[in-house]
């Protein structure tokens, strides 16, 4: 009990170093510069223990229960027993297609449960008035996630260098940029950014970790990471689908009533 509790202060530490410098600046904006006192500086404060409390344990169970979960499907997926083979060295990249599945499963599920996407999706429908719908924004990244996931996973797997992989990505990013409506280009291109958070990058990381130190001829500092790249990329590109998809519906149900 006394080793957890001394882990959970050095965590909590480590929490309040990060976020103190955050809030220090906010204060001294809104005293020094603004020379506004603080509404409801008793709030405040019990808001910000709260959110120090709250990380920390956010980030301990992380550490006890999803980053080695993650890390562990990854490495039971690619045994020799489950897929039924004497070695590995016998495997082609299409003997993996339950990998495949898990990591699109993963980077599906922890995308629609990234509190900063909630946050965002929520905010988004507030401001269109419900023209940009938030569990259909959820949903589009969530998807492109899955699919950059996937993918990425299949990058390990084959060993194909990564950057064919962004250089065609950000080709089609580039293409839908011109064609897509012009409301929804800055939010497509944040979409990757808000959902590779507290949530997903643990999991996804792990997963890539502990998949390419299973799979062998595999490095783990050189094929372990680069999976968040594809959850940044893939949402970007399928919200950038879903508004021009959305658009082209709206043109045509236009079109039909006149």
């Amino acid at each position: 009990m006394m080793a957890w509790l001394l882990h959970f202060g050095q965590l909590l530490l480590a929490t309040c170093i990060g976020i103190v410098p955050i809030a220090a600046i906010i204060i001294g904006f809104q005293l020094l510069v603004i020379r506004k006192p603080l509404a409801n500086p008793k709030k405040i404060a019990v808001g910000f223990v709260y959110v120090l409390f709250g990380i920390t344990f956010f980030l301990e169970g992380l550490e006890m229960t999803l980053f080695p979960l993650g890390k562990l499907m990854a490495i039971q997926l690619t045994t020799p027993a489950f897929l039924n083979i004497p070695s590995l060295q016998s495997l082609n990249w299409a003997d993996y297609y339950w990998l495949y599945g898990f990591a699109a499963s993963l980077g599906f599920a922890t995308a629609l449960a990234e509190p900063s996407l909630i946050a965002v999706a929520q905010k988004t429908e507030q401001l269109s008035g419900g023209a940009i719908s938030a569990w259909g924004l959820r949903f589009a990244v969530a998807l492109g996630v899955a699919l950059g996931i996937a993918l990425g996973t299949f990058k390990i797997v084959t060993g194909t260098p990564m950057y064919f992989y962004m250089m065609a990505g950000y080709t089609i990013v580039a293409l839908q940029t011109i064609f897509a409506p012009r409301s929804i280009v800055a939010l497509a291109y944040d979409a990757g950014g808000i959902t590779t958070s507290t949530v997903t990058v643990p999991l996804v990381t792990a997963m890539g970790l502990g998949l390419a130190d299973t799979l062998p001829g595999r490095n783990p500092l050189l094929d372990g990471f680069g999976l968040i790249a594809f959850a940044m990329l893939f949402p970007t590109i399928t919200v950038l689908a879903y508004a021009q998809i959305a658009d082209w519906l709206n043109k045509r149900a236009a079109l039909s009533k006149s």
